[in-house]
């Protein structure tokens, strides 16, 4: 039975692909570029990844060269180097990287790829005046791995998290209005998808859909996004995906290198700045720091038309780390804090039933605000402390041992409009401790197998502070997890093997007191996950990579114990305690073509999703002396997620290039035979950019024109509050100038976001009921480092 549940599933995926337009783009434009390919006697490639052989980290710019023909590579921040148009052989292949020692090792191709990782050891020497920097680690995994970082991440700067991820094909974002947004992978979001702040899992408040992730991307100078599940390697929240939020590797020179990002824009007139410092010492050999800070200030949005009403939001956050590192030992300390005020739309919150529905028939808002950066009731404020210590030492130059603690306080107060000395009290006041401890034992063996051993242990705390005047969302409860795992992955010519393994078990203990009566509740889960994966090299330019994995989730408190008003959404929850945990197999295929012209990358998955959880409308409508609101229960149901992702770019001549990217996803609910809500429509994003410098550095001034396409959202639930909105589309403008100031580099970034001022709401968006979404947007973006 389950077999012919996948093989019906697949062969609906490819009909669907055939019939849908928007699919026959996308194939019409991977088989244009896949006719650049063509056989010729010598079109061999070398690739690899080039790593420390001490604690695995990817190593920038190495130079890599073929003896016999002359030509080379230098690796990229991921460590990985492609060498092209070489003939069947054997040849000699040096590697060199500064303070380590050089490697000579003889390859043999045939006809096909091959793909080699080697290992560089550390060479202790002096010499003066030269900068050697800490890495980050590698990401070895065989699953889908998508990264921003250099141009495209400059661009992204001033946005949120979420926002930034949506340049990545497969992920979208869950909003509540036009500040607040969740990324979403594949369909997943919240407390299915786990984000890593400089290695430590981020623990919020992440279960509300205006629960915006508490981070500052100006951090980072890389975010990568992991689209499979990936329970076995960092836990239970990971089943949906990972994004890791990495900063700068710390500086073990005496160098000092200052960034700082000046951003503005014309709707919600916000103003951003960021700025950074990151050195070493003097005195001691492999002791860095970096210390950062940002503040950003926007008031009220506007859609064509009109503006909303409170939707300004401040915020205000620091960062700060120092690392030593040497041969043998290495420890980081890190400190981040986060800190921002949120308007909730003052619309989504009415006084009783009729102004609800005759809000909803509207369409928009009745009122008509003046532009203000004030903010009122209802609003959030939101405090997130973290703090971590992590440490490795080399037992020997194959095995390491790896130790990381981490502590959070996240404090999260919602205030509602209510009235007298009330108002200034906060309608949901909580603060959540969360410690986590990893132990691991890494290994790097000769003979081209690696893994990691390891246990994480995380105990949360969470608590209602007194004072609220309302009965609380949901109890106060104490969470202790811990997980064991092992993977090991084995790497020979074109071929890539990685299997691993988990078990978890989890205990939760949730207590308050409703109209003067003590509810206790102790519930405990747990579970096993495995998954395996491989990636080959089919040819000089194709790529193939498949993941299989198992994961699970047990239910988080508030889909457990909800009960009442949740303010920041503007809506009553109702939760079940009697609710199992969340059970999924999710298998990821993915094809990569690679030329000097074209790059493009084809992911498609299937995610049989058992007891899925989730929120729906009922329908139903609460009266209180605070307002009427839409009531939503969770629910469970088994489900079936798959769709696929393409991206792409395609280099015209010196200067014109294109890129396309695009996502459909279905999501049925299997016991109903219908479909879930908040689900993202199909997309297609693709553009020109086009280089106006001078023939000597023509990237030195570059424009892009993009194009959105939304489709509607067609397979709604049985019910809905509104019917989803129609299709749009929009038009993005930008211009990028990279100015040479003495030794250092000044980027100028101008964009117009939504160039024609179209109105549109998107499904995705949990205020469409009520307003559009935002307009015409003009931003400049001011970029320096020396």
């Amino acid at each position: 039975m389950f077999q012919k549940l996948w093989f019906n599933s697949f062969a609906a995926i490819t009909f669907a692909t055939v019939l849908h337009y928007r699919v026959i783009l996308f194939l019409a434009a991977f088989a244009f570029i896949a006719i650049e390919s063509y056989a010729q006697q010598c079109n061999l490639i070398l690739r690899g990844k080039v790593l420390h052989q001490e604690n695995d980290n990817a190593i920038e710019a190495a130079y890599v060269w073929i003896l016999e023909t002359r030509t080379g590579a230098v690796s990229d921040q991921n460590g990985n180097f492609v060498v092209r148009d070489l003939c069947p052989g054997t040849y000699t292949v040096t590697i060199q990287f500064l303070g380590h020692k050089e490697i000579r090792q003889t390859i043999n191709l045939t006809s096909n790829t091959t793909s080699q990782t080697f290992r560089m050891e550390e060479e202790s020497f002096e010499l003066g005046g030269v900068e050697v920097h800490g890495h980050q680690e590698a990401i070895q995994t065989t699953t889908a791995v998508s990264s921003l970082y250099g141009d495209a991440l400059l661009q992204s700067r001033g946005e949120s998290l979420g926002e930034s991820l949506k340049r990545i094909a497969g992920v979208t974002t869950f909003s509540t209005g036009n500040t607040i947004s969740k990324p979403v992978i594949h369909g997943m979001h919240s407390n299915r998808i786990m984000i890593l702040n400089n290695g430590i899992r981020l623990e919020g408040q992440q279960w509300g859909a205006e629960h915006a992730p508490e981070i500052d991307p100006f951090l980072a100078d890389e975010i990568t996004v992991i689209k499979g599940a990936e329970t076995v390697r960092f836990g239970p929240e990971a089943m949906g995906g990972v994004i890791l939020v990495n900063p700068p590797s710390l500086p073990t020179s005496k160098k000092h290198v200052t960034e700082i990002n000046l951003l503005g824009a014309t709707n919600g007139r916000m103003g951003n700045i960021s700025a950074s410092h990151q050195g070493g010492s003097k005195k001691i050999k492999g002791l860095g720091y970096r210390l950062q800070g940002s503040a950003k200030r926007a008031g009220n949005v506007r859609s064509p038309g009109y503006f909303q009403a409170n939707t300004g939001m401040s915020e205000y956050n620091f960062s700060g780390s120092v690392g030593y590192s040497s041969k043998k030992l290495g420890v980081e300390a890190y400190y981040s804090f986060f800190n921002t005020e949120l308007g909730i739309l003052r619309d989504a919150h009415t006084g009783n039933l009729s102004d609800l529905t005759e809000i909803i028939e509207n369409g928009r808002p009745f009122s008509n605000p003046e532009f203000s950066y004030q903010i009122n009731n209802p609003r959030q404020v939101v405090a997130h402390h973290l703090a971590k210590i992590k440490s490795h030492y080399h037992l020997n130059p194959e095995w390491k041992l790896n130790f990381q603690y981490g502590f959070q306080l996240n404090n999260r107060e919602e205030y509602d409009r209510r009235r007298g000395d009330l108002n200034a009290r906060p309608s949901l006041d909580l603060q959540l401790f969360t410690n986590t401890i990893d132990l691991f034992l890494d290994h790097n063996l000769k003979s081209n197998w690696s893994g990691s051993f390891g246990v994480n242990v995380i105990q949360q705390a969470n608590n209602n502070i007194p004072g609220t005047g309302v009965t609380p969302l949901i109890p106060n409860y104490d969470m202790f997890n811990a997980g064991l795992y092992a993977m090991e992955k084995y790497l020979k010519g074109p071929l890539e093997i990685e299997v691993g393994a988990r078990y978890d078990y989890r205990t939760l203990s949730a207590a308050r007191f409703v109209q003067g009566e003590l509810q206790e509740a102790d519930l405990s889960y747990q579970n096993f996950s495995a998954f395996a994966g491989g990636l080959y090299q089919l040819s000089p330019n194709f790529a193939f990579t498949s993941n299989l994995g198992t994961a699970w989730r047990p239910p988080n408190v508030n889909e457990l114990f909800s009960q009442g008003l949740h303010h920041g959404a503007a809506a009553v929850e109702i939760g079940d305690p009697t609710m199992v945990s969340e059970n999924s197999l999710k298998w990821v295929n993915g094809l990569e073509y690679e030329s000097e012209k074209a790059l493009v990358e084809f992911t498609a998955y299937a995610n049989q999703i058992k007891n899925y959880i989730y929120l729906s409308p009922t329908g139903e409508t609460f009266v209180s002396l605070r307002g009427t609101f839409n009531v939503y229960e969770y629910l469970q149901a088994d489900a079936f997620f798959y769709g696929f992702d393409l991206s792409g770019s395609y280099t015209f001549s010196d200067r014109l290039n294109g890129y396309l990217k695009g996502s459909i996803i279905r999501a049925k609910n299997t016991d109903e035979g219908n479909y879930f809500p908040f689900i993202p429509s199909d997309r297609m994003d693709w553009g020109f950019s086009y280089a106006l410098g001078r023939e000597s550095n023509p990237n030195s001034d570059r424009i892009t024109v993009g194009n959105l396409v939304v489709a509607r959202q067609k397979r709604e639930p049985d019910f809905d509050l509104a019917a989803a909105p129609p299709a749009y589309t929009l038009f993005n403008f930008g211009y990028q100038k990279k100015i040479q100031v003495s030794k250092n580099q000044l980027n100028i970034g101008f964009q117009i976001n939504n160039l024609f001022n179209t109105e549109y709401k998107e499904y995705m968006n949990r205020f469409r009921y009520f307003s559009a979404d935002m307009g015409r947007n003009f931003l400049i973006k001011l970029n320096y480092k020396f």
